[in-house]
């Protein structure tokens, strides 16, 4: 196969994987709590014809200055989450939450194991529970009294609510967030939720507004941290390196056409 083709295929196929990544930036873009995701990339192996520092003669104080390296193309390392804190939003909604910070709210799936989120768009179903906007019970579970008439939230994550007949808030739970030391290393699996993996490492759970937990601010969300303008630049760089490598592609068909035709 000709190098130059092969070379230019692997270009194609790294910018439509960048262009995928940037659409679901901008798709996401009105996410609560989505964190944008950067495409990596890395050159593949390469044909060494004339290796760097080897002896240009027999004399060995006589070396080569520069090497003979012929690359194979690119290919896709990964999609990286950058874990910057979104703009706060204020709803006013007792029930929405966002954490100022780098911590973690924590849900349970319906198989009971523990998801991580950024989302705070909590509500409560039908037996009092604080839950996610999917349904998933927050861990710790809050159960919020029926007949309560307020609820607070600190920003420690202490929840209270008020009652009739009672001039004073009751403590009815305690919200901890989770940090993790490489963030960038949990596992996306939709619905806003992320899971743990090996490189994130274990959570550290805390009361909000402890140690590195972030604080609790009642009545907020947290938009995503996607810069569209930044997404649209690099939408635009994507679409014209796509149309650099068909070009390549187009010179070296063109080429071995003209070889064939005059040999």
């Amino acid at each position: 196969m000709n190098r130059a083709l092969y070379v230019a295929k692997t270009g194609l196929e790294a910018q439509t994987f960048r262009l995928a990544a940037i659409s679901n930036n901008i798709a996401n873009a009105n996410t609560y709590g989505y964190k944008t995701g950067r495409a990596e990339f890395e050159d593949l192996l390469y044909q060494n014809v004339r290796q760097p520092g080897a002896q240009a003669t027999q004399d060995e104080s006589n070396t080569l200055p520069s090497g003979l390296q012929l690359g194979t193309g690119v290919k896709a390392a990964g999609v990286q989450k950058i874990f910057t804190q979104g703009n706060l939003m204020m709803t006013n909604n007792q029930l929405d939450l966002a954490i100022e910070g780098r911590g973690f709210f924590q849900a349970l799936d319906q198989n009971g194991n523990i998801m991580y989120t950024r989302d705070g768009s909590f509500q409560i179903n039908q037996n009092g529970d604080l839950v996610t906007s999917s349904g998933y019970l927050v861990e710790p579970n809050i159960n919020i009294p029926q007949d309560a008439t307020k609820i607070t939230i600190s920003r420690d994550g202490t929840v209270s609510v008020k009652q009739p007949g009672s001039t004073q808030l009751n403590q009815v739970g305690q919200l901890q967030i989770a940090t993790f030391i490489n963030p960038a290393g949990l596992e996306a699996v939709g619905q806003n939720f992320f899971t743990e993996t090996t490189a994130s490492g274990a959570p550290t759970v805390n009361n909000a507004d402890t140690a590195e937990a972030g604080a609790v601010l009642q009545g907020s969300l947290e938009s995503s941290n996607v810069n569209t303008v930044e997404e649209l630049v690099g939408m635009i760089e994507a679409q014209r390196t796509y149309e650099m490598n068909s070009k390549a592609i187009k010179a070296a068909d063109g080429m071995m056409q003209y070889l064939n035709n005059n040999v």
